[in-house]
Order: C-alpha cells, then structure tokens, then sequence
C-alpha cells in the first residue's frame, strides 16, 4: 500500500484528482473500470486515505487527459509532498501531533484563536510543561509522553523563525493573561516572552478584552490556516479545532468560512496591539511580580 502522507501537499494533490475526474466527466466507478482498479480504490485515494503511487498517478493523468504541462506539475508535486513537513526529530517524538503540525509547517499564515492557553507556537518551555502537567493530573500517564508531547510543540516553533516565516495573528481572551500554569515566575516568563514575541513583524498578538459591551462569541480555540500556491494547484483555507481527543480539520468552504468571519469579528472587538501589550505589561505588574 502506498504510504498516505501528512503533508498538505498530498491533500492538495487529492483533491484535485477528484476535481479532474469530474472535470473529465467520469464516475469514480467508471474511471475506476476504465484502470481495472477495484470499486474502493480511487474513492480512497480522492478522500486521501491513501497516497497514490507516480505510475498510478500517471494512469490517471492520461485517463482525464491532462495536458503535458500541468501533468508535470502535478507530478512535481506528488514527489515532494512525500519529503516535505515536519522535521524528523518532531515527528519522532510524538507521531500523533504530526497531522496538525505537517499542515502549520506548510502554512503561509496561521489565525490562532485561544481562549483558555497562550497558544503553542508562543509557549515558553516553563509554561508548556506546567501546561503538561495540568493535563496529567486530569488523565494520567507517563511522564515521558507529556515530556515528548512538550517537546514536540516547542520543535513546532521553527516556523516563526524559517526563511520565509510564517504569518502568525493572534487574539487570546484576556483571562489567559490571569489564568496560572506553575508558579508567578512561569506566568512572568511566559508573558513577558509573549511582549517580545509581538515586537516581530510576523507576529501579531491581540487581547480580546473582558469588559467590552458586545455580543458574546462562545467558541473554542481554533486555527484558521492559509497556504501559498503551488505548481498551480489550488488549497482551500483549513480550520484546525481543539477537543479533548486531539484536532480535527474542517475543510469544506461554507464552513471555513465561517471560522473566517469568527476570527474578523475577534479581531476586530479586540484590543489593537498597542493596547494589547500594555494590557500583557499590566498584568505582569499586578498579578505576577
């Protein structure tokens, strides 16, 4: 069986194999006869539960006659999206998080909504571990697990710093500046880790204050992710969501695009960012010196 893949590349290569059989006018049961595949086959390969090898690849491409140009880049693209992603280290150390991350290392920008936790691309390591921690108490296991888990997230913070790096924006609920994780030199760390991280050009850090009078938004942590085009084959936006069983990805665009106007509507009640870091320095003052 060929290997699926995690990158976005191999998603993006997915759907547009769908896109193309319709295109072509084909049935997945009559493109699949026309291979002498069985009926599962392609269906697998267009909902990317499996990858596709080049020479099947190939036979498709022929099959919905795709023109010699485009046919290359699509080829190009299979090839390195089965090399591109995460670091092997990253991955290694914990495999359950690579999805989320493999799509975030190919991001061109990532909107970042957290109403409970800095959110883990501005994680200091002091505070992910008491974050970790947290979570041991509520459903235990080993401690080298939560250490790869910590460790996987603070690896994930190379693409801030990458060449180019990515786009980050983003608004945490104001409570995330008060809420504790380890002790008041952790949150004093982490805060004013936080003040430094908002001083780069490719990170915008926005509170979304308590006080306001506006209409209430009850909605859990989520990241909204934008990826640049590649060998002329188009991704749709991906909204990746938190639960208590790990990320989920939406994908269809009547739903992203609701996450869209989430963010905007976030974005725009929020604090500038001015405002913003003075809030930050405010609260390391009061509640954490």
């Amino acid at each position: 069986m060929p290997e699926q893949g995690t990158s976005v590349g191999s998603r993006r290569l997915a759907a547009e194999l769908r896109r193309l059989r319709e295109h072509a006018g084909l049935t997945g049961e009559e493109a699949s006869g026309r291979l002498g595949w069985s009926g599962s086959k392609l269906s697998r390969i267009e909902r990317h539960h499996i990858g596709v090898k080049q020479a099947d690849l190939r036979k498709l491409l022929a099959l919905y006659e795709v023109d010699e140009g485009y046919r290359d880049e699509l080829l190009a693209l299979a090839s390195e999206s089965r090399q591109k992603g995460l670091p092997k280290k990253a991955a290694a150390s914990f495999p359950q998080v690579t999805p989320y991350a493999y799509a975030e290392t190919e991001a061109e920008s990532v909107w970042n909504w957290e109403p409970q936790l800095v959110p883990g691309l501005l994680q200091t390591p002091s505070y992910a571990h008491a974050v970790m921690q947290t979570w041991l108490k509520m459903f235990p296991g080993p401690q080298k697990e939560a250490d790869r888990r910590v460790e996987a997230r603070l690896l994930r913070q190379q693409v801030l710093a990458r060449d180019p790096p990515l786009q980050l924006s983003v608004v945490m609920d104001e409570s995330v500046l008060l809420r504790r994780f380890g002790d008041r030199a952790v949150m004093r760390q982490q805060l004013e880790h936080l003040l430094d991280a908002a001083e780069s050009p490719n990170i915008g850090v926005r509170i979304y204050p308590m006080d306001r009078d506006r209409p209430s938004l009850p909605i859990g942590a989520f990241s909204y992710m934008q990826f640049p085009q590649v060998h002329d084959v188009p991704l749709h936006d991906i909204v990746s969501i938190e639960n208590l069983a790990g990320n989920y990805d939406v994908e269809d665009e009547d739903e992203t695009f609701r996450y869209r106007v989430a963010f905007e509507y976030l974005m725009e009640w929020s604090l500038d960012p001015d405002q913003s870091r003075a809030l930050m320095a405010t609260a390391i003052r009061n509640a954490w010196q």
